[in-house]
């Protein structure tokens, strides 16, 4: 699944601001608010879901990708939180963000892959590592294409808790309240570990960041 590249800075040092706290654009009725959305599906409407679907899986999918580090395993992971979503639908808290309630429902089924994956190791084929598809356009090849590589390999040495409390922040937007939701943290925690994180990609990717103009 094609992906585009984030810029290291951003992981560093940039705020971000939550996309969900963006005002939705007026003017568009075809286009469901999202709580009525999640009364529909509560309802058990299936073109209600089919809508949070189309909506939340391609940040799910990313998240997952960068978690997993392989295309099949995160499209898989992909159905799977969003059968996981349907069946605990009535569990959503009035107050929860679908975000990152799906983002912690993600992690879960992440967790238990990577478990399986430890259990279970698969003989590893005579080539090359297979890297995620992000497909660059040809322009953007030379200048993303070193940068990705260094930034992919710098979030695979954070531990995947880390790793993906700092995606939910930098790669979604999630404020530190939900991503203390969907991690089962306290906010401290929240803050520390992003802290912590952003310390040890600064550390392994400061030669590159000393030498960008």
């Amino acid at each position: 699944m094609p992906e585009t590249g984030r810029p290291i800075a951003s992981l560093l040092d940039v705020p971000v601001t939550p996309a969900d706290r963006t005002p939705a654009s007026r003017g568009r009725g075809e286009v469901p608010p999202e709580r009525d959305l999640l009364d529909r599906a509560r309802r058990g409407e299936p073109e209600a879901f089919r809508v949070i679907f189309d909506r939340h899986s391609p940040s799910v999918r990313r998240f997952l990708g960068d978690l997993l580090r392989d295309d099949a395993a995160a499209d898989e992971a992909t159905q799977e939180t969003f059968v996981r979503a349907h069946s605990r639908m009535r569990t959503l808290r009035e107050d929860e963000r679908l975000g990152g309630w799906l983002l912690g429902i993600a992690r879960m089924v992440s967790m238990e892959q990577l478990r399986r994956w430890r259990r279970d190791p698969l003989p590893l084929p005579e080539e090359e590592p297979r890297e995620p598809d992000r497909a660059p356009s040809p322009e953007a090849v030379l200048l993303s294409g070193e940068a990705d590589r260094l930034l992919d390999g710098a979030l695979m040495v954070l531990a995947s808790d880390r790793r993906a409390a700092l995606l939910m922040r930098i790669d979604h937007g999630l404020p530190y309240e939900q991503i203390a939701e969907a991690m089962g943290w306290n906010l401290q925690k929240v803050k520390n570990e992003i802290h912590r994180a952003r310390l040890q990609l600064r550390e392994r990717l400061s030669g590159y960041v000393e030498g960008t103009p």
